[in-house]
C-alpha cells in the first residue's frame, strides 16, 4: 500500500519511492481524522494544545569548572635576607633623609592618641603606644646590659623580632638588640620607656597583643 504524504515530487518519483502525492486540503483532512481517532480531545482542543503548547527539544546546561586560583606566596625571611630588600645602600644612608619620616610619625602619633595634651591620661597614651608602629619615631636606649648601647639614639627604620636597627645623626645604621635593653620614645612632652625584653614581638603581632600590667620588670 502506497504511503500517503504532501509531496511536490515528480509522478514518476513519487512512484518510485512508493508516495502518493496529496493536495493540501487532503493532507490537512488526513491529519485532522488522524488525531480525531487517536486523541480524547475536541477538535477545539487539539487546536489550542497545537498552537500553544511549547516543546523543549533539547535542554543541556554546560557545566563550567571553577579554576583554582593559585595564591601568590611572599618571599620568606631567607630569601628577604639573600634579596637584600632591606638592606640600605651607602648613598641612602642619611639621617636626613629619614626626618619626614619622623614628622609622619609624630602626626600618627598624635592621631592615635587623639591628641597629646597636658591633661591627657598618661595610661591610656602608654597602652596606645605599646601596639603602635615606630617606624620613623626617635628612639634612645637608656639601660643595657651592654654599656656601650646606652645612649645611642636614632631614627627607627626597622623593627624586627628580637632587633631595633636605627639610623644615628652620624648617618650610622646601628642594630640594637631588644633584649636586656630598655629604650625611651618622646614625642611633645610625653616620654614612654620600652622594656625590650618584653617588647620581642613583630610590630604586626604586637597589634594583636593584650599586655599586662606588671608589678617589676628586670632588664
Amino acid at each position: 500500500m502506497e504511503r500517503l504524504i504532501q509531496s511536490g515530487l515528480p509522478e514518476d518519483q513519487a512512484h518510485i519511492l512508493e508516495i502518493q502525492s496529496q493536495d493540501v486540503n487532503q493532507a490537512q483532512a488526513f491529519t485532522d481524522a488522524f488525531l480525531k481517532n487517536s486523541m480524547p480531545l475536541k477538535q477545539e482542543e487539539i487546536q489550542q494544545v497545537l498552537v500553544h503548547k511549547a516543546v523543549v527539544l533539547e535542554y543541556f546546561v554546560k557545566k563550567t569548572q571553577k579554576k583554582k586560583m593559585k595564591k601568590a606566596k611572599g618571599l620568606n625571611a631567607k630569601q628577604r635576607r639573600q634579596m637584600k630588600i632591606f638592606d640600605l645602600r651607602p648613598e641612602q644612608q642619611k639621617y636626613e633623609l629619614f626626618l619626614p619620616l619622623h614628622e609622619l610619625w609624630k602626626q600618627y602619633i598624635r592621631d592615635l592618641c587623639n591628641g597629646l595634651r597636658p591633661e591627657s591620661n598618661p595610661q591610656m597614651i602608654q597602652n596606645k603606644l605599646l601596639k603602635a608602629d615606630f617606624h620613623g619615631a626617635i628612639i634612645t636606649v637608656v639601660k643595657s646590659k651592654c654599656p656601650s648601647y646606652v645612649g645611642t639614639t636614632g631614627i627607627l627604620l626597622q623593627e624586627l623580632k628580637h632587633v631595633f636597627k636605627i639610623i644615628t645623626q652620624e648617618d650610622k645604621v646601628k642594630v640594637i638588640p631588644k633584649r636586656n635593653s630598655v629604650f625611651s620614645v618622646e614625642i611633645d612632652g610625653f616620654v614612654s620607656h620600652i622594656y625590650g625584653s618584653k617588647f620581642q614581638l613583630r610590630s604586626s603581632e604586637r597589634s594583636a597583643k593584650k599586655f599586662k600590667v606588671k608589678g617589676t620588670i628586670d632588664l
